[in-house]
């Protein structure tokens, strides 16, 4: 029996560099498919809304910005649970002050995911824009290869590319969302 795996997005795509979860999950689910299948959600921010996530899978992978004092813009951290929430973190925003209560609830159950989350140092979360700034698109490619990295540890045993649609195209869906292809996934 496979484990059952998801990659939640996490963060606001009107806040600039918020959004690169959402839009990491998005590009993810485009262009890649998986095996076993990987539950994509986009977890914008839903915070304690997804804490039947987190206790309906094996494994989960949340995908965000993090807020960390002494670290370069662009720095990618991986971090458990327990080093998530072992109170080095600056919670600097409302979505990263609810995903960590949600873990910290979720941890006090019986039943819960294996939870890793992919964070990166945002440069820029005032602008109100669709995008990201110039420092996170650099690393983006970093940003996606530790993504799948990280699933590769978590049981996904295959990854192949199914299509290439670029960061462009997927923060344009974000910024002008059609009938056919809404905001979410």
């Amino acid at each position: 029996m496979s484990r059952k795996i998801a990659l939640i997005g996490s963060g606001n795509a009107f806040f600039r560099d918020e959004g690169i979860g959402l839009y990491a999950a998005k590009y993810l689910k485009e262009n890649y498919s998986f095996e076993p299948e990987l539950d994509i959600v986009d977890g914008g921010t839903l915070g304690f809304r997804l804490m039947p996530l987190l206790q309906e899978h094996d494994a989960v992978i949340i995908v965000n910005t993090a807020s960390e004092d002494d670290a370069a813009v662009g720095h990618i951290t991986i971090k458990s649970c327990d080093e998530f929430l072992d109170g080095s973190l600056v919670k600097k925003t409302a979505n990263e002050v609810e995903i960590a209560e949600m873990l910290q609830i979720c941890s006090l159950s019986e039943q819960m995911a294996e939870t890793t989350l992919i964070s990166i140092v945002p440069e820029d979360i005032i602008t109100v824009e669709v995008g990201l700034s110039s420092a996170l698109s650099s690393v983006w490619p970093i940003f996606i290869a530790s993504i799948l990295n990280e699933l590769e540890k978590v049981g996904i045993i295959s990854v192949r590319e199914k299509s290439v649609r670029s960061l462009s195209e997927i923060l344009e869906e974000f910024a002008n969302p059609s009938i056919e292809h809404g905001r979410g996934f």
